[in-house]
């Protein structure tokens, strides 16, 4: 006890010589933070003595206990403040992330939106159409009012007309689907970027890593574009093409030639055991493996998509002409009804019934089955085997196995895509040799779609 009250009048002399005008005492600091801390060890068997003031013992009296004062100014100062050479490269991660996450949302609401504009327009045309058909049959019947009616059936029909015209030019429903798909997609990246921010220290982020998701953002922009007018994708084009949202690969990522993808130099065509894993998880036959499934994704499954593709945009183009062009045809026959004599009258209250009647038919076959949507669903899925595709190239085309992503985790990621089992990727490592013609061919990569 005495110990501790000498330690106790120690510290209240040292405190009140230092305010003495002769001691020049050092400034203070201003930091929000600088505590000292002081540790005390008490030797065993300490006596308790009285000490006076005129003779203090060279331990300062304190009966042999120890001070050790640490200094920790210089941790506190380093964490009050910043490093100079932050790394920036998570704050743009998370730029990027929080603007997925805000186009997500964009993309889900103006994909509601315009699903409601496909079944309003659908239905509201039908009933103009409808409409006009009844008129225009029950005007020669009507002759006190068959100026009305014939007026009438006109002004539907040709409003019906226009706006089958509109529709079919931005398709709705294939707007929809757009908007459907890119919701998806920007949801998909928020993960991979907040993922990446989770999973990797702040010091191996690198400005690499942000232009890879910069780029992945701006291909997303371009595939599926926001506004209706102007920047709508082409709903009629004149070459079907698979969807494309991902990035093209930098020139140092992509396969130097053709013959890269289809004979590795990490591997040769003979060795003494094709089995042997030989690194990071690559050997002989999963080679084979993946360039079998190359073929068969090029030769079968993205060729089904896009011969599909075609037909259903044939067709929808015939009606996207046809609809408008009925519609039109009935407007303009109601307007010869009441004139002439009366067979005139009958073949033209006629065309324009079975007219307007067609043109609801053709118009419901159209939007009601929602063939632009399709149309974008086979792009879209024809897109999604083009991607696989190039993911495979690019691992085949690293000459450096240790380079690439493990041979193992590679073959399970394709095989799910595929909705595979990984060890049935086996059967397609016939499919590499060139006896193999693509006639002959039967199975298709993909069981997803």
């Amino acid at each position: 006890m005495a110990a501790a009250l000498q330690a106790q009048r120690l510290f209240l002399t040292a405190s009140t010589s230092s305010s003495s005008p002769l001691t020049t005492r050092p400034p203070r600091r201003t930091t929000a933070a600088a505590p000292c801390r002081a540790g005390l060890r008490v030797p065993s068997g300490v006596q308790t003595t009285t000490a006076s003031s005129s003779s203090i013992p060279a331990d300062g009296g304190l009966g042999g206990i120890e001070l050790d004062w640490i200094d920790v100014t210089t941790s506190t100062s380093s964490i009050g403040s910043p490093p100079a050479d932050r790394n920036t490269a998570v704050d743009k991660l998370r730029a990027v992330a929080e603007a997925a996450a805000d186009r997500a949302e964009m993309h889900d609401i103006i994909g509601r939106q315009r699903d409601n504009w496909n079944h309003l327009l659908l239905h509201s045309t039908n009933s103009l159409t409808l409409a006009a058909s009844v008129m225009a049959a029950l005007a020669p019947a009507a002759p006190a009012t068959v100026a009305a009616l014939k007026a009438s059936a006109g002004v539907l029909l040709a409003t019906a007309a226009v706006t089958m015209a509109a529709v079919n030019r931005v398709q709705p429903s294939q707007l929809a689907e757009e908007q459907r798909n890119a919701t998806r997609l920007w949801r998909q990246l928020e993960r991979d970027v907040r993922a990446t921010l989770e999973l990797r220290h702040a010091a191996e982020l690198t400005q690499a890593d942000v232009q890879d998701a910069m780029d992945r953002v701006l291909a997303l922009d371009a595939a599926y574009p926001l506004p209706l007018l102007p920047g709508m994708l082409e709903k009629f084009p004149k070459a079907v093409e698979p969807a494309r949202w991902w990035p093209r690969r930098r020139p140092h990522q992509q396969p130097k030639s053709s013959s890269s993808t289809t004979r590795s130099r990490s591997f040769g065509r003979h060795s003494v055991n094709t089995k042997t894993t030989t690194g990071n998880g690559w050997s002989q036959e999963l080679e084979e493996e993946m360039r079998g499934l190359l073929r068969v994704l090029r030769a079968k499954d993205e060729h089904q998509y896009l011969t599909v593709g075609k037909l259903v945009l044939s067709i929808n183009r015939g009606l996207a002409v046809a609809g408008p062009a009925l519609a039109g045809t009935a407007a303009v026959a109601a307007a010869f009804i009441g004139t002439g004599d009366g067979a005139s009258s009958a073949w033209a209250s006629g065309a324009a019934a079975a007219c307007g009647a067609l043109a609801a038919c053709v118009n419901t076959v159209e939007h009601g089955a929602q063939l632009g949507m399709l149309f974008e669903l086979l792009r879209n899925c024809a897109g999604f085997y083009r991607k696989v595709q190039e993911d495979i190239e690019a691992a085949l085309g690293e000459a450096d196995v240790e380079r690439r992503e493990n041979g193992e985790v590679f073959r399970t990621k394709v095989a799910l895509l595929l909705g595979r089992d990984a060890a049935e990727l086996r059967q397609f490592r016939r499919m590499a040799s060139a006896s193999v013609k693509d006639d002959d061919i039967k199975d298709y990569a993909g069981k997803i779609f």
